[in-house]
Order: structure tokens, then C-alpha cells, then sequence
């Protein structure tokens, strides 16, 4: 399933994988994943009518993430959890732990060939029922943030 670009299956009981290569070198790719500032403008897809409200991201190995959408601050919803492992360029892995136990582990790699990045995001749930829950939300969701990333990374060039 996806959008043409963006491929996004199950590929066990419990693990999905989005797929998409980008038209920018792994350098701007891993920024856009990994600086705030960046990850703001792209993350949340534009179809969604809630908004992100703020986004905090120490991303080392042992560093967390908070990231909050709603329409206020009484009103918001929370998505946080910690970097199992940052390999600049190359990987990045994270917990979700919003879900308590049914928070999936988060692997994303990079991968750069001749001035392109192929991406992969894993997700592996704990259980079956966790990622029937959450697939068809990601199915339609990640074509959507993927394509917004895109338009980002043409605005980036290599000035950044």
C-alpha cells in the first residue's frame, strides 16, 4: 500500500515498514529526522486538523523526545519516548512510550546513493493487536508526511 512513492506494509504480526527514497543527499534527510526546527515543519500531516504544538528532541543515544499536538495546551495529546540508538547518517532508533506497553520500538536508516537517500522506518509493536490498531492510521498518514518531507528537503538545497 502507499501513495506510489512511499510503500508501506506489514511484514510480520507485529512489524510495519514504510519505504521511500528521497531526491536529497542522507546529510539534509537526517536533519529534517533529527533537528526540531526541521522535524516541526514536515512531522504532523497537513490534512490533520490538529496542530503541533510544540516539539522537543535530544537526539543522542539516552536523549528523549516530547512531541505535543492539540489545539491547546489543556487540550493536547503527547508523544515522547527515548533514543535507543543514533548513528549519525544512518539510523536512528526510539521508543514510543506513550503507548505503555503497547508503545512499538521505532527503527529509521538512511541510506545515500548517488545523491539520493532511501529511507526505512520499522516499527515493531509488542503484540498484533498493536499494530492493528495502528496501521491503518500510518497507511494513509505516511504517504502524506513522507510527501510533505519531500517538498521540505527541494526548499533545503545544499545550503543548510
Amino acid at each position: 500500500m502507499g501513495d506510489g512513492r512511499t510503500a508501506v506494509e506489514r511484514r510480520s504480526e507485529r512489524e510495519l515498514a514504510v519505504t521511500r527514497s528521497f531526491d536529497a543527499p542522507v546529510r539534509l534527510v537526517f536533519d529534517a529526522w533529527t533537528k526540531p526546527e526541521l522535524f516541526k515543519l514536515w512531522w504532523a500531516p497537513k490534512s490533520s486538523p490538529v496542530p503541533m504544538l510544540s516539539c522537543e528532541m535530544d537526539v543522542r543515544t539516552g536523549g528523549s523526545y516530547r512531541i505535543v499536538f492539540g489545539h491547546d495546551v489543556a487540550n493536547s495529546r503527547a508523544f515522547f519516548g527515548k533514543y535507543l540508538e543514533v548513528s549519525p547518517l544512518a539510523r536512528l532508533v526510539w521508543t514510543n512510550d506513550e503507548g505503555g506497553d503497547e508503545g512499538a520500538v521505532t527503527t529509521v536508516t538512511f541510506e545515500e546513493e548517488d545523491g539520493r537517500t532511501r529511507l526505512v522506518l520499522q516499527e515493531l509493536y509488542p503484540s498484533k493487536e498493536a499494530l492493528d490498531q495502528s496501521f491503518v492510521g500510518m497507511e494513509d498518514a505516511a504517504p502524506e508526511q513522507f510527501g510533505q518531507l519531500d517538498e521540505l528537503l527541494a526548499t533545503l538545497g545544499d545550503g543548510v
